[in-house]
């Protein structure tokens, strides 16, 4: 039993693994194409494969549910068509034991997305956007801890807190002279985007810097034209997709502390906890079309159904998430229906297998 369970476990893994592969790169063909509309100034082709396999991980870990069931269908369907269930099954293995043994792969399989999801996808994804979003863009000089860097001619900007596009906080603009020497330091509290380059400043403490004296004034509004835009900021608003559990978790306590909408956050945490759950469920829903469907069926056909399951789940998920979203409703309940129906819909078809 032992060597079977091995043997199924790692066919099982091998064409996921295969599954997985062909998937990321159909997706990176796609990317590849969109970025290449974008080719100009600083951003070359290589700064598109970089950004390509700087996105691959967060790529990766969405397509595990979906490389999951296309490479059960294709094992198990391949085990079917040249009688090794059947064998498997002589021999005293039950559907339930394949089954189970199946979801021995599909727990490996988990635990890989896990540890890309929460440790480097996060990371990459950020860097990514970094890279695209400097070879665009001169302006950009970093994105860290201490909030984003920007340059304008003479002036270096740091904004702290980007709201939203059009929403900062906390911004500090610092203004040389010709002499590459500091001459006005200039603080807002915030920063509203009116369009046309034009920016409504409040809280204003500005310094004015000399080798005799330092002028210190303020006010409370200011117009503050620039050629930042909010485009540019998009690079340091926080994109729930980008985030791990634990900041995710983190990013919504901190919301609500300041009565900001957390809905999309919330849901995207949800989400985030019902993946492993979902390529269970992929795993799951693939014994009935091998084990409940005449050996001849081709391996074109149960690929189409793959991707038919696959495809309609996503669309699913989606609209149940848009809905939750517009609708305000509970972001757990959006994140488990899709799932827990195709659960109940998996679990009917192993019933009726069984009669």
């Amino acid at each position: 039993m032992r060597v079977l369970t091995g043997y199924i476990i790692r066919e099982v893994l091998k064409g996921s693994l295969v599954a997985l592969l062909l998937l990321l790169t159909l997706f990176n063909l796609f990317t590849f194409s969109d970025e290449l509309k974008d080719l100009g100034g600083g951003y070359g082709l290589k700064e598109v494969f970089y950004y390509i396999a700087l996105t691959s991980p967060g790529v990766i870990y969405e397509l595990v549910p979906a490389s999951a069931l296309l490479g059960s269908l294709f094992v198990l369907g391949a085990m079917g068509n040249n009688r090794e269930l059947i064998a498997m099954r002589a021999a005293g293995v039950s559907v339930l034991g394949i089954i189970r043994i199946v979801m021995l792969a599909g727990a490996i399989l988990v635990t890989i997305s896990i540890l890309i999801g929460e440790f480097v996808a996060p990371v990459t994804q950020r860097m990514a956007q970094i890279v695209r979003a400097t070879a665009h863009n001169e302006q950009v000089l970093m994105n860290a801890k201490y909030g984003l860097w920007l340059r304008e001619g003479k002036k270096f900007i740091n904004v702290r807190e980007v709201v939203d596009d059009v929403n900062l906080a906390d911004i500090s603009i610092y203004e040389l002279d010709d002499q590459q020497h500091l001459y006005q330091s200039l603080h807002a509290d915030q920063a509203v985007f009116l369009g046309k380059q034009q920016w409504n400043m409040k809280g204003i403490k500005k310094s004015e810097i000399s080798t005799q004296q330092m002028l210190a004034s303020s006010q409370d509004n200011l117009l503050w034209k620039s050629t930042v835009a909010p485009n540019l900021l998009k690079i340091a608003v926080v994109n729930p997709n980008n985030l791990s559990l634990l900041d995710l978790d983190g990013y919504i306590s901190f919301l609500k502390k300041n009565h900001q909408k957390s809905h999309a956050f919330e849901l995207a945490f949800w989400g985030r906890l019902v993946n492993p759950l979902v390529t269970f469920i992929m795993l799951l829903l693939s014994a009935p079309f091998v084990i409940g469907v005449k050996r001849g069926v081709s391996v074109g056909e149960r690929m189409m159904i793959g991707v038919v399951i696959g495809m309609g789940f996503n669309i699913i998920d989606k609209i149940v998430g848009h809905l939750g979203l517009i609708y305000n409703l509970s972001p757990p309940l959006m994140a488990f229906i899709p799932s827990l129906t195709v659960l109940a819909l998996a679990l009917f078809a192993l019933r009726r297998l069984q009669e």
